[in-house]
């Protein structure tokens, strides 16, 4: 049977790019015009002893970057033997050169299948074992475009799923969520949304939220040690992504240092649920309802969050017989 026709809810399609949505580019500026290319490496991320075996012509004067490359006769500020490829200075350069287009992960570039634009790898999401990147087909400022059509269109039962499990986080982290200082937070982040650098304005609270940076649907309360400035855009595109889905490597550090978060944490590359919780008072306060709550809804709701986030063997023998979870 072919498959049923995908159809598009949100009136944003997608653009023909040319190449596949997942493959990585590298960005290099030519040593001779200062040009910025692009290079579809597709695929397979390079490393640098193979990108040292390539020859990478720049688009706009042509010239030749490779391991086997004189330097420009246009650098006049080198002594013209030093540019020549016999010389180590110039060995050294190329090696340096083709090491830092290509030694890790961050330095890679991807296209935008919305938009179109080549943008670097920060400006994507992650999504695990999609292309060599493992990041989303479309960018984050597009990605938070499609969420304001969709996420008006979730289904109640979708949006009662979110909200159940929120209030279940809450009532976990309960007694350990602080007041947040909100002259404070403005103070430590220069009065600027942290992902942006957008200036924010206190007096406008509809223009600016406080982030968990370790989301609440991982069960972190929030604190100072955890809270984040960000613009409302910049906000809805973090939504409940892990740190390191959302912020670069460079922001993590800066993050730590700022807040004085873990920064081990932070940089993990899945999410950690957190244990530093009292399960058993909170599925007791979760299960402490008015006599016109359906508290069987309430088991099954509660007992499927613990198992989701494997917390089993934190359970008191009495709420593990409640919720049904003893064991044979």
């Amino acid at each position: 049977m072919s498959r049923r026709k995908t159809v598009n809810e949100t009136g944003i399609t997608r653009v023909d790019i040319g190449a596949s949505a997942h493959d990585a580019y590298l960005m290099y500026s030519c040593v001779n015009c200062g040009c910025f290319n692009f290079i579809n490496v597709g695929q397979r991320l390079l490393t640098p002893q193979e990108a040292m075996g390539q020859q990478w012509e720049c688009k706009q004067c042509g010239f030749i970057h490779s391991a086997n490359s004189d330097l420009p006769a246009s650098w006049e500020h080198w002594n013209p033997e030093l540019r020549e490829n016999s010389e180590l200075t110039v060995q050294r350069f190329w090696q340096a050169f083709f090491r830092s287009s290509t030694e890790n992960p961050e330095v890679y570039w991807k296209k935008c299948n919305v938009c179109g634009r080549v943008l670097p790898n920060s400006h994507f999401s992650k999504h695990s074992n999609w292309g060599p990147l493992e990041k989303q087909m479309e960018c984050r400022a597009c990605k938070g475009a499609i969420n304001a059509v969709l996420n008006c269109k979730r289904t109640s039962e979708q949006l009662r799923e979110s909200s159940i499990r929120r209030r279940i986080a809450d009532m976990f982290v309960e007694g350990q969520n602080e007041r947040i200082d909100v002259a404070e937070l403005f103070r430590r982040f220069n009065s600027r949304c942290f992902k942006t650098g957008k200036p924010l304005d206190m007096t406008k609270t509809g223009s600016w939220h406080i982030d968990h940076i370790l989301p609440s649907k991982y069960l972190y309360p929030l604190n100072m040690s955890n809270a984040c400035l960000l613009s409302n855009e910049a906000n809805s595109n973090k939504r409940d992504q892990w740190p390191s889905e959302f912020y670069s490597p460079q922001e993590l550090v800066r993050l730590a240092a700022i807040t004085g978060a873990n920064l081990e944490l932070l940089s993990q590359k899945e999410p950690v649920v957190n244990t530093h919780i009292d399960v058993n008072r909170g599925v007791e306060r979760y299960l402490d309802v008015r006599s016109t709550v359906d508290l069987s809804k309430r088991v099954t709701e509660v007992r499927k969050v613990i198992i989701d986030y494997h917390l089993e063997s934190m359970l008191n023998a009495k709420n593990r017989n409640i919720l049904g979870l003893t064991t044979e």
